[in-house]
């Protein structure tokens, strides 16, 4: 039950993070989604540390799990990706290979500083 509630409680705070974060960038068009784009990578990033810190796991579960799950958002992606075939193929590619070659980079990036720290 506490597993449950820490997940839950994290996701609903990553989710607001999210929101607030959407709402500063200026409203997307069919070019590069910067809000989502941002938010996958620095999740990326800072899922990494969390890993690499090595945290207890009811705070991995808080922060891993639930703040970083609610924050980064897999649908939003997809659908802008679905978005972009549609309209600009080359920002599609741009998108797709950015987002998942500089995730992957930053995931390793935030495990080496975690393990650190």
């Amino acid at each position: 039950m506490i597993e449950t509630l820490l997940v839950g409680s994290g996701a609903a705070i990553g989710a607001m993070l999210r929101f607030a974060l959407n709402n500063y960038f200026e409203p997307q068009t069919k070019r590069l989604p910067r809000a989502t784009f941002f938010i996958n990578l620095s999740g990326s990033l800072l899922l990494g540390i969390f890993f690499g810190v090595h945290l207890s796991d009811p705070v991995y579960l808080f922060l891993g799990t639930g703040i970083m799950g609610g924050y980064t958002t897999f649908s939003t992606y997809n659908f802008e990706l679905f978005v972009l075939w549609k309209h600009d193929r080359p920002m599609f590619y741009r998108y797709l290979f950015g987002s998942y070659g500089l995730g992957l980079l930053l995931s390793f990036v935030g495990i080496v500083i975690g393990s650190k720290i």
